[in-house]
């Protein structure tokens, strides 16, 4: 047997030769899609920061303006006695601090210093000013979230349990929940600022982080946080919203022909249909960067040694994809405004008067609707809604 022959034979039909041949072709073709997939992620990966650098400025200022009208308006003489203008004046103030405390300081720190590679913002990664922002940024976006379930949850209350409404939704403990969810949010963020300092890079460049002598708990406790802001929401405004269109669905079924329609009615409609725009979009703009945030911490050091398929080449690709999601995830806090306007007539007459109120018309200006009186605790008609 020739020594071809034999090479053949011990290697199952092919030759060393094929085989080595085949391995240095296979090895090329790799090698150029590699290249084609470098680029492609390049092309992903500046995609999203450019995206990131340019539409969360706009956002920023749509934000910041929308949410400043929404607030004058549901702290108005004649919106601030419903208790849903006080969750939404909440949502709108606190959405204000989301944007200031959080979006912009990172928008100052990604955005800038790619638009901009010179600028330093130093004055932001000193101690003090670092565990302050972050302090005031985990409570805005902790009150944010938790604002719109006791939102829903008062929704749901008033279009489920109709009888429990005038009890249970008054002024007086929408004050209170409020006052509770504020107070929860300042308490069981206080670990954020004492985990968090001002550290120096390889560089000598000072950077505000997370403590690295506290990095696991710091972990752990991030990501219960993420948890409480993201999917404990999700599944309370999506389960209670579903009952909230099911109800609504049976009554306007039912009730077509003899149900009583008063102004009171129709605003309490206007807000339910707000609430599940709210929901909706909250939903939405959340989704793609909760998904992304899930995969980063499967394949985070703490968590990748459980996970197989934990290793990721393409950190580019993902950090790509993770500004565009975080950047959907802003518009959270700017879209509101635009919901109110369409969904709720009430508030664009309010958002007209702001522009349009003076001392000579307010007489033919004041809504007809005059529920804000020291006895409507009581006096409230019980309606369809």
């Amino acid at each position: 047997m020739s020594l071809v022959n034999e090479s053949t034979a011990i290697c199952g039909g092919i030759s060393v030769y094929d085989k080595l041949f085949n391995f240095l072709n296979n090895d090329i073709n790799q090698t150029k899609c590699a290249l084609m997939n470098d680029g492609v992620i390049s092309e992903i990966y500046n995609t999203g920061r450019n995206f990131y650098a340019y539409f969360t400025p706009v956002i920023l200022l749509i934000g910041i303006l929308g949410n400043s009208l929404s607030l004058n308006v549901f702290i108005s003489r004649s919106m601030r006695c419903l208790s849903a203008s006080t969750y939404l004046a909440t949502l709108s103030a606190s959405d204000l601090s989301v944007l200031i405390f959080y979006v912009t300081v990172e928008w100052l720190r990604r955005g800038l210093a790619y638009l901009v590679p010179e600028a330093k913002i130093y004055f932001l990664d000193v101690n003090g000013m670092c565990q302050l922002q972050i302090y005031l940024s985990y409570v805005s976006r902790f009150l944010s979230a938790w604002i719109i379930v006791a939102f829903t949850v008062e929704r749901y209350i008033g279009v489920c349990h109709p009888l429990q409404r005038r009890y249970i939704c008054s002024s007086k403990s929408t004050k209170q929940i409020v006052s509770s969810i504020f107070l929860i949010a300042v308490v069981i963020v206080i670990y954020k600022p004492v985990l968090s300092g001002v550290y120096k890079s390889s560089v000598g460049t000072p950077y505000c982080t997370g403590s690295k002598e506290h990095g696991f708990a710091a972990f752990v406790l991030d990501s219960i946080f993420a948890i409480l802001i993201t999917l404990v929401p999700f599944i309370v405004i999506t389960v209670l919203n579903i009952l909230i269109m099911r109800k609504l669905f049976i009554r306007n079924k039912r009730q077509k022909a003899c149900r009583v329609i008063t102004e009171e009615s129709v605003i309490r409609l206007e807000f339910t249909i707000i609430l599940l725009a709210i929901s909706v979009c909250f939903i939405a703009f959340n989704t793609p960067y909760f998904v992304l945030w899930c995969r980063n911490f499967l394949n985070s050091k703490y968590v990748s040694r459980y996970v197989d398929n934990a290793s990721d080449a393409n950190l580019q690709y993902w950090r790509g994809l993770l500004y565009i999601a975080r950047t959907i995830f802003y518009m959270n806090y700017c879209v509101n405004f635009f919901l109110y306007s369409i969904t709720g007539a009430y508030f664009r007459r309010e958002v007209r008067m702001l522009f349009t109120y003076s001392n000579s018309n307010a007489t033919q200006q004041q809504p007809i609707f005059t529920r804000c009186t020291r006895n409507s605790k009581y006096n409230t008609p019980l309606t369809w809604l």
